[in-house]
């Protein structure tokens, strides 16, 4: 029988009713196709794109078997333990436990890096159900006596293919060593890579396999395209991004991606003087300042996110209506998992990339992966025609030429002037066509933005 809502799923009361009060009706794809071998005491591989759910398809069946099995906690142990990468995931998947268990007598605990050790060894000294944590904090509290393992009987690798690039895979072996050989063990994954079946084939017993959309790599519902930029035009075209044809700031909440933390803390200090509340949260900041920036952006009080890599999985904010790669990802997957933070629970989404002479090779690597090339958008003014050539343009190009800036007055405040977009050359510098474009000339002093801009879409 095919399950086409979640009362359909024997799941207990007290859950069933946490998902109404949560006005939770459908499963999604992986959720309809995991949770029920879970419920069978199944090991299982689960491989889907981010946004689509796998948090509560791991979390619902072991809740399951702790309200119909109950037992009393015992000191420094727990019964579940979940791993996940970083801190950020940590805290969602915590929060999401307590949502769905909300009607149980759950105890749980977070145990990660970045903050005091003290609450969570009091928390662990009465013992938990389930355990959340990273590997490197979790082994720290296992070697100084504070939390046990031996008496796990569900262990869930999420974000497992994270897991491995951040290197955490040796730790991740020795705290599987630690646990008894009888376990439910759940893995769970946006790529299915060589690596990932390598620790899945260590871990689990002969599991069920659900994939989701295998061999796609990125989330079909995401408009992407990609900028040709000077290096030195990035940020004016990022402030292009960012505001209305005013010159105003958008209410459109963004993701930006920096490959440095000290980039991260420029790009969002810049930002503020463009009168663009934003936020920047980096390995180097301490968990507090990252819960508290991520919960700003949450609640609506910044519109934008300045964020490294460690915010590329484990961020659960809706409505992220554009992701900007600021500077181009290292890795191909990577690109994926940063888009992936738009288009959640089935809405759509825009990512722009920029890409300068110095990326080239990094656009090209993501465009193997896709196997296509992201489109170019021409519909902006900094667009730079000295890049490597491509077979084709992909995007649209202006009715009289387009082109962006190629010439004119580059010191202006704003980092922006009036081209105009049915046709030029923009900023008194001549178009695609080779004619300096009447339209395109600057209408307002230095740095003011022209009120004949068309309203970007």
């Amino acid at each position: 029988m095919t399950t086409t809502t979640f009362t359909d799923l024997p799941l207990a009361e007290p859950i069933q009713r946490a998902l109404r009060e949560l006005s939770y009706e459908t499963p999604s794809p992986i959720q309809a196709q995991s949770i029920p071998a879970q419920l069978e005491g199944r090991d299982i591989i689960g491989c889907a794109q981010t946004g689509t759910g796998k948090t509560a398809a791991f979390a619902l069946p072991i809740l399951h078997h702790m309200a119909e099995r109950p037992e009393r906690p015992v000191a420094n142990c727990a019964r579940a333990l979940v791993l996940t990468p970083t801190r950020e995931l940590a805290v969602q998947v915590g929060d999401n436990f307590s949502k769905y268990g909300k009607f149980l007598r759950i105890r749980h605990c977070l145990v990660y890096g970045g903050v005091s050790q003290r609450p969570q060894v009091s928390a662990m000294r009465r013992g938990v159900d389930v355990l959340v944590a990273t590997p490197g904090r979790l082994l720290d509290l296992i070697n100084q006596g504070h939390i046990s393992l031996e008496r796990v009987e569900f262990l869930v690798l999420d974000e497992v293919d994270r897991m491995l690039d951040m290197g955490f895979v040796h730790d991740v072996k020795k705290i599987a060593a630690m646990m008894p050989a009888k376990r439910q063990t759940a893995l769970f994954t946006a790529t299915l890579s060589g690596q990932v079946r390598s620790v899945a084939d260590r871990f689990i017993d002969n599991p069920v396999e659900v994939r989701i959309d295998p061999g796609k790599p990125v989330v079909e519902r995401i408009e992407q395209k990609v900028c040709h930029v000077r290096t030195e035009d990035k940020l004016p075209l990022l402030q292009y991004y960012l505001t209305d044809s005013q010159g105003a700031p958008s209410d459109l909440r963004t993701l930006v991606f920096s490959r440095t933390k000290h980039g991260a803390d420029k790009l969002s200090k810049k930002l503020k003087g463009f009168g663009i509340v934003s936020e920047a949260i980096h390995g180097n900041k301490t968990q507090a300042a990252r819960q508290k920036a991520l919960d700003r952006f949450r609640e609506g009080r910044v519109s934008v996110l300045v964020a490294t890599d460690v915010a590329a999985r484990g961020i659960d904010v809706k409505d992220i209506g554009l992701v900007v790669n600021f500077d181009l990802p290292n890795e191909a997957d990577t690109y994926v998992h940063r888009i992936g933070r738009t288009a959640r629970a089935e809405a759509s989404g825009r990512a722009i990339s920029f890409c300068d002479e110095a990326t080239t090779s990094e656009l090209f690597q993501i465009e193997r992966h896709l196997g296509r090339e992201i489109d170019l958008e021409l519909e902006q003014p900094f667009h730079y025609e000295g890049m490597p050539m491509r077979k084709s343009g992909g995007g649209k190009g202006r009715k009289g030429g387009g082109g962006g800036y190629r010439g004119g007055n580059r010191n202006r405040s704003f980092g922006r002037g009036g081209n105009d977009r049915q046709g030029g050359g923009g900023f008194a510098g001549r178009g695609r066509g080779g004619k300096p474009g009447a339209r395109g000339q600057r209408s307002g002093g230095p740095g003011r933005p022209s009120t004949q801009r068309k309203e970007r879409a």
